[in-house]
C-alpha cells in the first residue's frame, strides 16, 4: 500500500515536473492556471494530468484535438512514479518521504541540465538545506551531512576555479558545486568520492557511445555534469537503504 501511494504521488508530481522543466526555462509561469494541451490549448482534466493513464487510454494523443503528446512527459511521469514507489516500498515512513523528495528534486534538476545546462539555485539550495536539516531525524547524522555539503561545494568550486585559471575557459557551471553540496547533504561526506567516480565513469561511457555513433567528441564538447551527478546519487541512496 505504501508503494502504491508513493507511486501515485510520483505520477502526479511527475506531471508537474514535466510542466516545470518545460515552462521555467522558457520564462513562462509555472503555475499559470490549469494545464493545457500544447497544440490546441484545451484545458486538461484530472485524468489527463496522469499521463500514464491518458497514454494508455488515448494512445498518447490529446482527447480534444488528437495531437500527439510529447513522449518526454510520459517518461518523466514514469520516472517520478518509480522514485515514489521504490522510496515508500523500502521505507514506508519519514525515510521514504526524504528519499522521494531527494529523488524527485534530482529528476527535475537532471532534466533542466540535460535540456538547458541549467541548475537553478531555487532547487539546489533548498535541497541542500533540507538535506542537512534531515540529519536531525534521519541517517546519516547531521554532522556527516553538514560536512558532505561543505566538501561537495568546495571540491567542485576549487576545481572549476583552477581549471579556469589554467585554461582561460569555463569548465564547470556555477550550479554544479551547489548540486554536489546538496548530494553531500543527503548522502553524507563518505559517499562523495563514489558519486564523483560513478558520474565521471557514466560521462566517459556516454562520450564513448557518441564516438561509436560517429558523433564528434572534442575538448569543447559539453556534458551535463549535474545530470550525471543526479543520475548516480539517487540510486546510491537507494542502494544504501537496501543494505542492512
Amino acid at each position: 500500500m505504501a508503494a502504491l501511494l508513493g507511486g501515485l504521488a510520483g505520477l502526479i508530481l511527475g506531471s508537474f515536473i514535466a510542466a516545470l522543466t518545460l515552462r521555467w526555462p522558457a520564462g513562462r509561469r509555472v503555475s499559470a492556471g490549469r494545464s493545457q494541451c500544447d497544440s490546441c490549448g484545451a484545458t486538461l482534466g484530472v485524468p489527463d494530468l496522469i499521463l500514464v493513464l491518458s497514454f494508455a487510454i488515448l494512445r498518447g494523443r490529446c482527447r480534444h484535438c488528437g495531437a500527439a503528446i510529447a513522449p518526454r512527459h510520459l517518461w518523466i511521469e514514469i520516472a517520478a512514479g518509480g522514485i515514489g514507489a521504490l522510496s515508500f516500498a523500502i521505507h514506508p515512513d519519514l525515510d521514504g518521504v526524504g528519499g522521494a523528495v531527494f529523488g524527485w528534486s534530482l529528476l527535475a534538476l537532471a532534466i533542466l541540465d540535460v535540456e538547458n545546462f541549467w541548475l537553478p539555485d531555487n532547487i539546489t539550495l533548498p535541497l541542500a538545506l533540507v538535506g542537512v536539516a534531515a540529519g536531525v531525524w534521519l541517517d546519516p547524522p547531521l554532522l556527516d551531512r553538514a560536512i558532505g555539503a561543505a566538501i561537495g561545494f568546495v571540491s567542485l568550486a576549487v576545481f572549476a576555479f583552477t581549471y579556469t585559471s589554467i585554461t582561460g575557459r569555463t569548465g564547470l557551471g556555477g550550479g554544479d558545486p551547489k548540486l554536489l553540496a546538496a548530494i553531500g547533504a543527503w548522502l553524507g561526506w563518505p559517499a562523495l568520492p563514489v558519486v564523483l567516480l560513478l558520474a565521471a565513469s557514466l560521462g566517459l561511457a556516454l562520450a564513448g557511445l557518441d564516438r561509436l555513433r560517429g558523433r564528434p567528441v572534442t575538448g569543447q564538447t559539453r556534458l551535463a555534469l549535474g545530470a550525471l551527478l543526479a543520475a548516480v546519487a539517487w540510486p546510491l541512496w537507494l542502494a544504501g537503504s537496501l543494505l542492512p
